[in-house]
């Protein structure tokens, strides 16, 4: 719902007040969804990707995405689409992120969002809502997406936080959240991992998912099902920027889900692809050797 033109470029050296000359300039298409279907389409998934775009920024990144070769449908709006900005200082290996709050829908432009989901997800296995939604959207829209999904028949894996997350009641088959929106979601500290998957299964107890995964960056992730809960490890890897990570770990487990893996084995393939994504410039997509690679080496995940 909220997809940018994500802009990437180093320099020397990050200091207030000072003009910073950057190099290295790279322009991709982003927001959470579109960055899952970048990924999934690379991992040999059938995708299509859904988002609303205005102005020249819109039609820069839906120019970007026809180029990845990922198949599309673009709901037209009229502000214009966000850009973000991530800038690598050089001096110290440490990046900067600039995150621009996107275009304000109107209500006739969120219904058509709504309509033109329906009519792409008849023929689909899985829907992906993924990443922020833009001023002017109602924070329960996730909700209207999850009803949406419920009526086709279609299993909704999702992707958000703030508001927006607040407003999920139910209809979800996996949830996916870093340890930080679990805790804005709880309203608890969750100071450890009995806590934290105490936290998951309440939301699987009170019918907002079937499936929450917890992702704790370089702690790996944790998993919760009706049936148990288990602990993955991450995958060490020298990480270029860590843009785009958790999407490319959301398109994986996705990708497994639809190719009949287990619960288990698809979050073992998500945790691969997002540190495959970590050896990636800015929001480059990852290869798919690399993802592959790193699953076939990934360790096996303990029961807790």
């Amino acid at each position: 719902m909220n997809p940018a033109l994500d802009i990437t470029a180093n320099a020397p050296h990050v200091r207030p007040t000072s003009k910073i000359r950057c190099a290295g300039v790279r322009y991709d298409p982003g927001g959470g969804g579109i960055n899952v279907a970048r990924t999934a389409h690379v991992l040999g998934g059938s995708v299509s990707a859904v988002f609303p775009v205005g102005g020249p920024t819109g039609d820069l990144v839906t120019n970007l995405v026809a180029r990845s070769e990922v198949p599309y449908r673009r709901i037209a709006i009229a502000e214009p689409t966000r850009e973000s900005f991530t800038v690598a200082d050089d001096s110290t290996g440490q990046q900067y992120r600039f995150i621009l709050p996107g275009p304000c829908l109107t209500s006739d432009e969120q219904l058509k969002c709504l309509a033109e989901l329906r009519y792409s997800a008849k023929a689909a296995e899985f829907v992906v809502a993924s990443g922020s939604l833009p001023p002017g959207v109602a924070p329960d829209f996730y909700q209207r997406v999850a009803d949406l999904c419920l009526d086709l028949g279609v299993r909704l894996v999702l992707d958000t936080s703030g508001d927006a997350l607040q407003h999920v009641r139910s209809g979800i088959f996996l949830l996916k959240l870093s340890l930080r929106e679990l805790r804005e979601r709880t309203g608890r500290d969750l100071v450890d991992e009995p806590e934290q998957l105490a936290a998951a299964h309440d939301l699987i107890n009170s019918g907002v998912a079937r499936m929450v995964v917890v992702s704790l960056g370089s702690n790996g992730a944790l998993l919760a099902t009706s049936l148990g809960s288990q602990r993955f490890s991450a995958i060490p890897v020298n990480a270029v920027s860590g843009v785009g990570a958790g999407d490319a770990m959301v398109a994986a487990i996705t990708v497994g889900l639809t190719r009949g893996w287990s619960p288990s084995k698809s979050v073992q393939f998500g945790i691969a692809t997002g540190s495959a994504m970590l050896l990636t410039p800015g929001t480059a997509v990852c290869e798919r050797a690399d993802a592959e690679r790193l699953f076939d080496s990934a360790p096996e995940p303990e029961d807790v």
